[in-house]
Parts: C-alpha cells; structure tokens; sequence
C-alpha cells in the first residue's frame, strides 16, 4: 500500500484538495475526538493493536474512508476497499479469498466497505463467516441508520460508532490547513470565512470543494460575492429514512413543549430539504387531536384549515398558513386526556367482549323488544331539572370505569368542573351551582 500524502506535500497541485489534505494519522482526524481520541473506544483499540469489526456511521464528509484507512495503517492490516454501490457477491468472494492466503501467511485485512447498507441482506450475511473466525476485520460506512438498514446478525458482530458532522471549530482548523497548504491565505473577509463555513454545512470534503473554486477569486470577496462564486451544500435531508424521522420529531416535540420558535425552525428545515408539506399537515392535525384535544378543541379546527388551504394555494404561499397552524398548536394548551381515555376505553372493551348495554338505553322498535323491557325507564336528560339524570350508561354488570381524566388547562378547565358536578349529582348530592362552560 502506498503511503498517504504528507499534509504540507504542494509537489502535486493539480490533485484535489481532499486528497492532498488526507490526515496522516488518527490524531488528524478532525472532529471526532469522541471515538479516536487516546481515551476514546477506537483510540484504545488501535494503542492496543487489537481491531473488531464496526460500522462507522455519520453524515458525508466527516471522515469515515480517512478513519477506515489510517485504521489499517496504524494496526498493520492489509487495506481493501469496496463500494456497496458498484460491488456484488463476485467481487466479496474475492476479496475473502485473497484474505484468506493472506491469514494463511500471518497478515491480517481490513476491509473497508462504503455504503454498506446498500447491500441486500443476502450480500450481508456473506460476511458473517468471514467476520467471526477473523478473516477479515469489517470496517462498513454508512450514512444511514445501521438499526433500520443493516440486518441483526451482522450488526451483532460488529459495533457501531456514531461519527458527528464537523462543526465549525474544525471546519475552521480544516481552513487553516489549507491555509498552510497554499502558502497564503483564502481571499475571504472574516464575514465571508464564516459564511464559507456555514455553507459547508458540517461536510468537510464539502468545504474543500468550495475552496477548490474560492482560491482563484480576487481578494478580497465578502459573503455576497462569496454566494455569487460558490453553491451552498444542499440540507441533508432523506425523506424516506432517518432525517426524515428525526426532524418530523423535532417538530412535534417543539410544539408538544411550548417552542413556537423551535417548531417553525424544525418546519423551515423539512420544507427546505424537499418535504411534502401535505404530510406535515397530516402530522400537525394528528399532534392537534393527540396533544391538545380537549384543552383547545379549535386546534384541529386550525390543524384542518391549514391543510386545506395549502391544498387550494399549493407552495409556497401555503405553506404560510402550515406555519400559522404550528404557531397556533405550539401555544395552545396541552392534554393527553382523549388520548389516554381513548386507550383505556379500547382496553376495557377488548376486557369485556360483548357485554349488551343496558335494556334503558336500547331502541324498542318492535313489539316484542317493548315486552323484553327495551328502553324502559330510558330518562331523556335535556327533560330533567338539571339537564343530567344521572343514569347508568355502562353494560349491566360492568362497574363504571372512568376513562377520560381531563387536566385544569385551557378548555378541559371548564370540563373537569362539570364532570365534579355531575359527579355529585349521580351521588344524589345536589347541593351548588352548575357549573358554566367557558374558554378556560
């Protein structure tokens, strides 16, 4: 294997940036001290020249092929590289063949496969054998969640490290080791640097694709002329995987705690990244019906006219009225009262099976169902001096259960009063007020 470039090694300019730049050692790995580090999990590993296999999971341009390398460098293993994208079972069989001669010889291989849930599950399990009697030592990078797209019997022989996306502090040392690199600094105002780096968006193989363009501008350029020169990293953002998951999450639980500011942040990120904004509305008027409920019984009444009026005005205008609803449902009061009560009830009905209601509370269109006592004693409420009589609605033999506990917030204030009325009154006390319903 050829040794990787030196850091300062300028012989070769027309190579790119991120193959000059490749970090020599495991210490020059930028951010991600919190699995390379002396202390850190893969840091012991390699102090102690003993490798199990992993999945190195992380967004573009953190680091994963560079860690994949420098891994067998540093522990003396031969270094194969597939691609789950270009790769099938005839390039893995020879790969596990040449490992094998090699441990026939005492040389170990480290096999690094890119992409590695883009292979089936038939492909994955190709590994295993090779895996656990050491053949090969598996290093597999993947940007998407190993828990949904890697098969359980390999992801039990391998762990799994979480690599983070660059922030900012080591987009800025990536900077200045170009800096260095080039003898000179980038032609870039202290605004336009950090615009720069907000635009790489946590990729540093991205940053140093825009600095391939940033080094020929005239100097200096401010954030302006910098967005005119170079294109800013589109969001990360895969509808049908991980980011769409966790950012629909964010969203709910912004609103679900009160956040107006954080929900319309986490609603500016799904749009940007493509989502269908149909499918926030569907999941803001799930949240208005599951969070609020009772609390504010307009909320779905707010959820519902945002979905149709993004459904007649389409984007981006909209889209305005998504974000009103989530402002809206963000600030309303919250409660979980229909939904635990919903819970409970269905519990209680799959409990008891098919226990009749009461004869009171049956129609009697018939004769006959007259004669078996259908609706006799049936008292009509709206007819009785209280509005309530008080009667039993549950089926004969089934003690009353209660379902539906609503809190002291917003509307269900007003509820929680009446049902302590009615309360009373089916235990004969009818003694105080009724009390009015209100807003809260």
């Amino acid at each position: 294997m050829s040794e990787t470039p030196s850091l300062f090694e300028v012989d070769d300019s027309s190579r790119p940036l991120a193959d000059r730049l490749r970090p020599r050692t495991l210490h020059e790995v930028l951010g991600q001290d919190h699995v390379l580090g002396a202390d850190a999990p893969i840091g012991r590993m390699v102090d102690a020249q003993r490798l199990v296999s992993m999945v190195l999971w992380g967004p573009p341009g953190c680091g994963k092929t560079s860690i994949a390398r420098l891994l067998a460098v540093q522990t003396n293993l031969a270094f194969e590289q597939l691609s789950a994208t270009f790769s099938g079972v005839a390039d893995l069989r020879k790969v596990f063949q040449q490992a094998q001669r090699r441990r026939e010889v005492g040389q170990g291989t480290l096999l690094f496969v890119d992409e590695i849930h883009r292979f089936d599950r038939a492909q994955q399990d190709s590994f295993l054998p090779y895996v656990e009697d050491g053949t090969v030592v598996l290093v597999g990078a993947t940007t998407e969640n190993p828990s949904f797209e890697l098969n359980g019997a390999l992801l039990s022989r391998c762990q799994v490290f979480v690599l983070k996306r660059l922030d900012d502090a080591a987009l800025g040392a990536l900077i200045t080791r170009v800096e260095a690199l080039i003898g000179r600094p980038l032609p870039l105002t202290d605004a336009a640097r950090e615009a720069l780096t907000a635009m790489a968006d946590g990729d540093g193989r991205y940053l140093l694709n825009m600095i391939e363009q940033v080094q020929a501008l005239p100097a200096p350029v401010n954030p302006a002329a910098l967005a005119a020169a170079v294109q800013k990293r589109a969001p990360l953002y895969d509808k049908a995987q991980e980011g769409h998951y966790n950012l629909i999450s964010a969203l709910h639980k912004s609103m679900r705690g009160s956040d107006p500011d954080a929900a319309l942040y986490w609603l500016a990120r799904m749009l940007d990244g493509g989502e269908d904004p149909l499918f926030i509305a569907r999941r803001i008027t799930r949240f208005a019906t599951e969070d609020i409920g009772m609390a504010d019984p307009n909320a779905v009444q707010q959820a519902l006219a945002a979905w149709d009026v993004y459904d007649r005005l389409g984007s981006p205008e909209g889209e305005l009225a998504i974000a009103q609803a989530v402002i809206y449902l963000a600030t309303a009061p919250k409660s979980i009262g229909v939904y635990r009560g919903f819970n409970k009830a269905h519990a209680a009905a799959k409990r008891t099976g098919s226990l009749m209601p009461p004869a009171h509370i049956l129609n009697a269109p018939t004769r006959l169902m007259k004669d078996l006592g259908y609706g006799d004693g049936y008292q009509y409420d709206p007819d009785t001096e209280t509005g309530f009589s008080g009667a039993n609605y549950f089926p004969d033999g089934l003690p009353r259960e209660t379902f539906y506990e609503p809190t002291t917030l917003g509307y269900e204030r007003a509820i929680t009063e009446r049902l302590r009325h009615w309360a009373q009154l089916r235990n004969g006390d009818t003694s105080g007020p009724t009390p009015e319903f209100d807003a809260g």
